[in-house]
């Protein structure tokens, strides 16, 4: 993958990830109810949106083409 593919890819997945917590895809989750593992819905969805954006930048890091190590 050229470098110039993976900037593209990897600023438009960060960007679709954040867009959870904007209006208006955040108003899907702005609730109280039901709570899950002790948490509001509304909290819940920050969390588990924030953890993915964690991993996906993860992913990322390891297919970067300028992270390859030469031997």
């Amino acid at each position: 993958m050229s470098r110039k593919k993976f900037q593209r890819a990897y600023w438009i997945t960060v960007l679709l990830l954040l867009s959870s917590f904007i209006f208006p895809v955040f108003e899907l989750a702005n609730k109280p109810y039901p709570i899950i593992m002790g948490l509001p819905f509304s909290f819940f969805w920050v969390c588990l949106w924030t953890f993915i954006i964690f991993i996906a930048v993860i992913i990322f890091h390891f297919i970067d083409p300028d992270n390859k190590r030469e031997e």
